[in-house]
């Protein structure tokens, strides 16, 4: 069995090669009843021009996760570990090591964030057109040539970029914030983009919608994405693998249709078994039990055994190294092969689409 901080989790993706390298990060916080750990150990490979779904529940160290890869943890935090990036030109290098100066690039220039909630990611007292002026003068960018990609990418998001631009962001709705903030952060042509709840306030419609273009921008550009959500039928019409995050580490990834289709950690399959949808009954949803741990006091051996139906004595004392289930895929847990015959859920109609799409 694979220990669990010696598993690389690069995963062959179809031959995609690897960009970033996360290496046994954590992520930790001094508190006055202890230390908080919030990422524990965590190591994952992030292919070229691949969408990657993190999903989970609120607290399960997404976010702290996407803070990791841009070596933005906010003070007091302490990340150590390491991460590493692969530029498509250059050497790799250690995002770690970059001095203030070095990270302001890297931050824009090869990897670019969006939030949950455009309204606070924007100056109220500025246009959305002088948000876009004033990033490409701060990175010393042809302005008028890179508002030309500017309005490129509003119109790839079906936005009016005469409009949108001279707008301030109160003027907008949700919707149209949320794409003219995945627009700026395109702005100066990032290698990857990284996604946190971006979709959260808004209505379904607008989600699907939102997903449904940010899968063409995709397409068009070949850029590699990151997407953070707790709503994993959501990711599941974008991404090409999915990553489940439990207590602040990975218990399973693997290709999105094998994880849809047939989840092999007890936490994915209740996660799956806990989601309303058309095609089950609504005796047969349930919500998962207990909560999650305290990062002051994380339970020994693995994680979710407080909450798991099959934990026995080994579960409570070992934590479980990653076990493969199929090409692709891997989980870590001692009864993966139990869970399926004795957690089931049923899919919706449209994530058995999905799941059984040729395309991925």
């Amino acid at each position: 069995m694979t220990a669990r901080n010696e598993t690389s989790l690069s995963l062959d993706a179809g031959g995609t090669e690897t960009l970033i390298e996360v290496r046994n990060a954590s992520v930790t916080f001094d508190m006055d009843r202890g230390r908080s750990k919030v990422m524990d150990d965590v190591t994952m490979d992030i292919h070229r021009e691949e969408i990657l779904g993190i999903v989970g529940e609120s607290g399960s160290g997404k976010s702290m996760f996407a803070s990791a890869l841009m070596d933005a943890v906010v003070d007091p935090g302490v990340l150590t570990g390491d991460v590493i990036y692969h530029p498509p030109d250059g050497d790799s290098f250690s995002v770690l090591d970059l001095d203030d100066e070095e990270l302001k690039e890297f931050r824009w220039e090869e990897i670019s964030m969006v939030f949950q909630g455009a309204m606070d990611s924007f100056n109220p007292t500025m246009s959305i057109g002088g948000h876009f002026e004033e990033t490409l003068r701060a990175h010393d960018y042809n302005v008028a040539d890179g508002m030309d990609h500017g309005r490129q990418l509003l119109a790839d998001l079906y936005l009016d970029p005469d409009r949108v631009l001279d707008s301030y962001p109160h003027e907008l709705s949700g919707g149209m914030q949320q794409r003219a903030l995945i627009a700026l952060s395109l702005l100066l042509k990032p290698n990857v983009l990284v996604m946190d709840e971006p979709t959260a306030a808004l209505d379904l419609l607008m989600q699907r919608s939102i997903t449904s273009l940010l899968a063409n921008l995709h397409e068009e550009y070949g850029i590699t994405m990151i997407f953070i959500t707790h709503d994993l039928p959501l990711v599941a019409d974008l991404a090409d693998r999915l990553a489940v995050m439990y207590a602040f580490e990975f218990i399973e990834v693997g290709p999105c249709y094998d994880i849809l289709k047939d989840a092999a950690h007890p936490y994915t399959r209740a996660l799956l078994k806990a989601v309303p949808n058309l095609s089950s009954a609504l005796e047969e949803m349930e919500p998962i039990e207990g909560d999650s741990p305290d990062p002051v006091d994380v339970p020994s051996g693995c994680s979710y055994h407080v909450r798991c139906p099959l934990a026995d004595e080994q579960c409570r004392s070992t934590d479980p190294g990653f076990e493969r289930v199929s090409d692709g895929h891997e989980a870590a847990c001692f009864y993966w092969e139990d869970a399926r015959e004795e957690i089931t859920y049923t899919l919706s109609d449209r994530e058995q689409e999905v799941t059984f799409d040729e395309r991925r």
